[in-house]
């Protein structure tokens, strides 16, 4: 009698306690429920039907119809399916370092302390709250042609006359990568922050070991931030390859496709053709490109990036 008492004083509390445990997890997921509503019906709902819907045949009217692989064969004869890979790559090749580099350069010099620092770093940061719409249409006019200000300061300067930035098919992508460099400046502030965690004792070790302002820059300051910049490395080639606002608002794709870039086709070929099974395959193959680009990107960061806290 004195063992079934115990025991079955044991197995209340255990009873009790796995219905405190049902309770909390019910509450749990009461709480997350509306945002995991939201994550089925807005994300992984369109998600895999736009999978479904790349081996259909529909232009958002009447129901969709089995093709099989006829959208993905199209790929290999679509020309500006290239043209539109090729100008996305040409623009991430170049940007993207492009932009890194100069915003680390900004950032190490809003990271001196001088006087009016918080209004240099304010001014250099108000182009990355600005509306891409907006800033799009005032790249507009410094890129005009007969008036624009950037041809006024190169014929300042050189006395000759500036290119036609958008009305040409040679100048209209380092155009829109000039413009992508105004707006480093969300970059800038992640750099900065990198730039503040290093600690100032490694500075003063390498001081006493000699080295000059280049020595502590190549052997304390850039292995330190090596996360922060395989951080924006990432980031900002995931950014270049959806390239879409500055081509849509400034050239529409001219001059001759020569700035329809991956996505700008992809909008056209959904929206504008109401070819949704096509554009359903052109977003699969670019979150594919996008997906192998960033795990060659991981791959390489076990060679170059280094975590203080990291035992290897």
């Amino acid at each position: 009698m004195i063992v079934q008492g115990t025991a079955g004083a044991i197995a209340k509390p255990t009873a009790s306690r796995a219905r405190q445990n049902l309770l909390r997890d019910l509450q749990g997921y009461l709480f997350i429920g509306p945002w995991l509503l939201g994550f089925l019906v807005f994300t992984l709902g369109p998600f895999v039907f736009s999978f479904y819907l790349g081996f259909t045949k529909w232009e958002l009217i009447g129901a969709p119809q089995w093709v099989g692989l006829q959208n993905y064969k199209r790929l290999i004869t679509d020309e500006r399916f290239l043209t539109g890979l090729y100008n996305t790559a040409y623009y991430a090749i170049i940007s993207v370092p492009g932009s890194l580099i100069l915003a680390l350069i900004v950032a190490m010099l809003l990271n001196r302390q001088v006087v009016g620092q918080a209004v240099f770093r304010t001014l250099f940061y108000i182009p990355a709250i600005t509306p891409a719409v907006a800033s799009a249409i005032l790249w507009l006019y410094i890129l005009q042609p007969q008036y624009g200000l950037l041809n006024m300061g190169i014929f300042a300067l050189s006395g000759r006359e500036g290119p036609n930035w958008l009305g040409s098919s040679y100048w209209v992508k380092p155009a829109i990568i000039i413009m992508s460099l105004w707006g480093i400046g969300n970059t800038v502030i992640i750099y900065l922050a990198g730039l503040q965690g290093v600690p100032q004792s490694l500075y003063d070790a390498a001081e006493v070991d000699g080295a000059n302002w280049w020595g502590k820059m190549l052997n304390v300051t850039l292995p330190m931030i090596t996360p922060t910049i395989f951080f924006t490395l990432v980031m900002g080639m995931i950014g270049a390859m959806q390239v879409f606002t500055q081509a849509y608002v400034l050239t529409a794709g001219g001059p001759g496709d020569a700035s329809l870039f991956y996505v700008l086709y992809l909008y056209w070929t959904g929206f504008r053709w109401f070819n949704i099974s096509y554009a359903c395959v052109l977003a699969w193959v670019l979150f594919i490109i996008i997906l192998i680009l960033t795990l060659i990107q991981l791959a390489a960061s076990q060679r170059w990036v280094y975590y203080e806290a990291e035992v290897r």
